[in-house]
């Protein structure tokens, strides 16, 4: 159970893509493709067709446990350079060196919408637009990015109250197995929870506002 259950938490995450968008620091896949701060249908729709294309493994249209030994078998066969079944020192290090190379270009390509961010935040945290932090607004500042800190590792230890509930959601009829029509179904649910206005994109204010809420949830449920 517990090995299904880890199988399918990359899953989890690409459900909750638009709740992540809330808390995006760029860890994640973005599915704001174009990075103006509004995740439209057709974005989040794109995000989700690579996302299970990549999970579903074996390519049989669900996401399950046989989908995770997959994935480790091919990355086991892209290390092991010479085919003999075990990995050297040297290829292991080459392994690591390519994980970094990828990481560097992602950060690379992320660049510009990272700097859009810190612009956006700026002109959050500078609350009487005089041009720069004054002493209250920085520690204002340092306030909130101490409140979502926490927030942060709650959902790191309760990674199953989030994702993988919305995971357990989708999974219809309990198999321990996501297919795609399950998959597709939640995350059009999700998104129309999210999309209030039912206009077709989901906008900054429209994420913070479920932000807001999934955080009263959490205050809530720890008062009872």
């Amino acid at each position: 159970m517990k090995k299904i259950a880890l199988s399918l938490s990359a899953a989890a995450l690409a459900l909750t893509g638009t709740a992540a968008l809330a808390n995006h620091h760029g860890q994640r896949p973005n599915p704001d493709a174009n990075g103006d701060g509004n995740v439209t249908r057709a974005e989040m729709t794109a995000h989700a067709d690579k996302a299970f294309a990549r999970m579903d493994a074996n390519g049989d249209g669900a996401i399950n446990a046989q989908d995770r030994t997959g994935h480790r078998q091919e990355m086991f066969a892209k290390a092991d350079a010479n085919g003999d079944g075990e990995l050297s020192q040297a290829e292991l290090k080459a392994m690591h060196e390519a994980r970094k190379e990828r990481r560097e270009q992602r950060r690379e390509a992320r660049a510009p919408q990272r700097e859009a961010r810190m612009a956006e935040h700026f002109a959050r945290m500078d609350t009487d637009k005089s041009g720069g932090l004054s002493q209250e607004e920085l520690k204002a500042m340092h306030e909130a990015r101490g409140e979502r800190g926490k927030e942060a590792r709650k959902g790191r230890r309760g990674g199953r109250g989030g994702g993988m509930q919305m995971l357990r959601t989708a999974d219809a009829n309990g198999d321990k197995s996501v297919t795609r029509a399950e998959f597709d179904a939640a995350l059009k649910a999700h998104f129309a929870n999210a999309d209030t206005d039912a206009n077709g994109v989901i906008t900054a204010e429209e994420r913070q506002a479920m932000h807001e809420a999934r955080k009263e949830r959490r205050i809530e449920r720890r008062g009872q």
